[in-house]
């Protein structure tokens, strides 16, 4: 009983008395456990009375699955029966069992010359008297005999050690297997095995729900002892021989049960966490406050929809993206009386079945009444519209919204600037991307890298270079995508100043040069006409270890040309060629535009031939060369066959195109051809540069008068 109770801090709540003195009960009277005898039981008395028959089964292992724990629901109070007998039996034959089995292990290894008997019968003496001592309630340290000696005394404490926190950590782990296998556990496993939790993630979550199941269960039943403990104090027992009697029952003294309960607790309760005293009043309104708003995130079930506004709920999702939403809205709304959660029902199955349909019902809601709209709604609805690039749909709700006055919040105003930045709308992202600032927001990476990319499509790559300090001063850096726009915009520009200090920036930045770094450096050096420059970095690239593409061998060429330097053209071109370095249709063109000017109509039209060959389309800028080749040189049948592929694409040409060719025709004495190309430019938007009106005025009054312009006008 003494063992039992140690293991599992079951109290005696009730003690039974008689004639003042505590009567206890012999094993053989209380034990409904069959032992038997071992065969190697020894014949001397002395041995035989310290034993008793709780000793005779410790050579026999006993199984058992468990021992049953007083709930949080129960009363409280053990009885003392056949069942908790049964119990305490089961626990004394497990732990001597464990207990033999290393005490046999101990004293083999201490005396190697004795043989299976005398190490039998040692056992039995010291098995005994661990039984005797448990029986009277002595099993500890403190109470032990002089029949051993000191160092067995320490082993056999330090085995009965081993074998009690063997037993519970068993116990533990069976009592752990219940709660593995426990409905709740399994259906928490259950549902995190639906969202896509899988193999080892999900064993880890179901062991961790079965420990806290079991910590719960330990922490409840530890708290029932103690209030029953606080109800029924625990009685100190001594255990006594049996009366020669044998008496088989005992009566119970009503008079000697006392319930003792805790004391009652004066003042309130504070709650302190984190040191945050939650006792106060002001707690409580936040409390009702929290469960108003949790019951708008979280609202009911939407209504179930049936009848006849079931057949107008699929003749709703069957509409198509054209059509007109509105009346089935409207009669949907009648027969179901909708609230915001009915409504969100039907714009997520709407989504699901067709995008176009779901932002025209979503933004006819907008102004419904019962969907309860709220700014997060807008912020949604806009961000939709301009994932899809529509715009003017994005632009509608956000007017609706100034209507309205409703103010954008900060989603919304980041959603604009993406929006406006990449639709082109340079004026509109930069006063959302100041009103973010103005509300003390700090704008994101996200956030720069639109505006820079609006700054960059604008042509206005200072104003981006500028965003990009800012982005640097504040501990950031850009993407190397960022970085490389804004080096194309300067190199598209001619401005190799700028573009070397991207390039240093990029560095700092941690971006190492790179193929399409130099190769923005070569354009940029290229554009100004610094031909050596452009080589210096071409050389850059080689060493590097990459192969310059067709663009960059074109813009090497081309910054050759602008020099007229052929020479070193075309050696460049061979020593190329040596290295096995290809160039393609890049590098024709600004041949061709260059031999052009040089009047080699021979070496242009091998150069066209070539085209033939790989089965490439010529690009407009061949035909711009081609058709001021031709016009220079008068063969007006080959320039108007240029010119004809040129206003076919009109819409692809710029301002500095349009002049060009105008000039080319002007130089060929073909003046109805240059005016009707310049009313193409003007009507394209561009307006002609006061040089090119005055040469053409210039030769009409030549022409009237029969006389030859001169080219010196082009």
């Amino acid at each position: 009983m003494n063992l039992r109770n140690f293991l599992f801090r079951i109290p005696i709540n009730k003690a039974s008395r008689r004639n003042g003195r505590v009567v206890s009960w012999s094993y053989r009277q209380i034990s409904t456990t069959r032992c038997v005898t071992p065969v190697f039981y020894a014949a001397d008395t002395s041995v035989k009375n310290s034993i008793t028959p709780m000793a005779h089964s410790l050579f026999y292992r006993f199984i058992h699955a468990g021992q049953e724990t007083v709930s949080s629901g129960g009363k409280g109070i053990v009885s003392v029966s056949g069942d908790s007998e049964d119990d305490d039996n089961a626990v004394m034959n497990e732990f001597l069992s464990r207990f033999v089995w290393i005490m046999r292990g101990k004293l083999t290894e201490v005396y190697t010359d004795a043989d299976k008997n005398a190490i039998d019968a040692m056992l039995r003496i010291i098995v005994g008297k661990v039984v005797e001592m448990n029986m009277q309630g002595c099993l500890d340290q403190s109470s032990v005999s002089h029949e051993f000696s000191e160092d067995l005394w320490n082993t056999v404490w330090e085995v009965s050690n081993v074998v009690l926190e063997d037993m519970k950590k068993a116990m533990k782990k069976e009592k752990m297997k219940s709660f593995l296998h426990s409905e709740e556990v399994k259906e928490m496993a259950r549902f995190a095995g639906e969202i896509g939790i899988r193999g080892d993630l999900l064993r880890e979550l179901r062991f961790k729900w079965a420990r806290e199941k079991f910590e719960d269960s330990e922490f409840y039943e530890l708290m029932e002892r103690m209030r029953q403990e606080g109800k029924e104090p625990e009685v100190e027992t001594e255990i006594l021989e049996a009366s020669e009697s044998g008496m088989e029952g005992v009566n119970v003294d009503d008079d000697d049960d006392k319930e003792v309960s805790l004391p009652k607790r004066s003042g309130k309760i504070k709650y302190n966490i984190y040191g945050l005293d939650l006792s106060k009043p002001k707690w409580s309104e936040v409390a009702e406050q929290i469960h108003e708003r949790g019951e708008s995130i979280w609202p009911k079930e939407p209504k179930p929809i049936s009848g006849k506004c079931k057949i107008v709920t699929e003749n709703i999702l069957s509409l198509q993206g054209d059509d007109d939403p509105a009346p089935l809205i409207s009669e949907w709304k009648e027969l179901q009386q909708p609230t915001r959660v009915d409504w969100i029902g039907l714009l997520e199955r709407l989504k699901e079945k067709n995008d176009q349909l779901y932002l025209k019902v979503a933004e006819l809601l907008l102004d419904e009444e019962s969907f309860e709209t709220d700014v997060r709604d807008y912020s949604q609805l806009v961000a939709a519209n301009a994932k899809l690039n529509q715009f003017d749909a994005a632009e509608r709700i956000i007017n609706k919204m100034h209507e309205k006055g409703i103010v954008p919040d900060i989603l919304t105003k980041t959603t604009m600037v993406h929006m406006y930045s990449k639709s082109g709308n340079l004026a509109l992202a930069k006063q959302t991307f100041e009103s973010l600032r103005s509300q003390g927001f700090q704008p994101d990476r996200n956030v720069y890298n639109s505006i820079i990319m609006a700054y960059v499509n604008a042509g206005d790559h200072k104003s981006a270079e500028s965003e990009l300090r800012i982005l640097e001063s504040n501990h950031s850096k850009s993407s190397e995508d960022i970085y490389l726009a804004v080096l194309q915009a300067y190199a598209q520009q001619g401005d190799p100043a700028g573009a070397e200090r991207i390039v240093n920036r990029m560095s700092f930045a941690g971006y190492q040069p790179s193929r399409e770094s130099l190769t923005f450096l070569v354009e940029a050096y290229s554009r100004k006409g610094h031909p050596d420059d452009a080589r210096k970095h071409f050389d850059d690239i080689i060493k590097m270890g990459y192969k310059p593409d067709d663009k960059c061998i074109a813009r090497m060429i081309q910054a050759y040309a602008q020099k007229n330097y052929l020479d070193q053209g075309l050696s460049l071109l061979l020593q190329l060629e040596k290295d096995g370095i290809e160039h393609g249709p890049a590098t024709y063109s600004v041949l061709i535009d260059w031999l052009g000017k040089l009047q080699l109509i021979d070496d242009v039209e091998g150069l066209m031939k070539k085209f033939n060959e790989k089965g490439i389309s010529p690009s407009l800028d061949v035909h711009i060369s081609l058709c001021d080749m031709y016009s220079r040189v008068g063969q007006e049948k080959k320039a108007l066959q240029a010119l004809g592929v040129i206003e076919a694409n009109k819409e692809k040409l710029s301002s500095n195109e349009f002049e060009k060719v105008i000039r080319s025709l002007g130089a060929g004495k073909f003046w109805k051809d240059a005016e009707r190309v310049r009313d193409l430019m003007i009507d394209r938007g561009f307006t002609p540069s006061v040089d090119l009106n005055m040469s053409l005025q210039a030769s009409r009054m030549f022409d009237s008068n029969n006389k030859k312009p001169s080219r010196k006008l082009f």
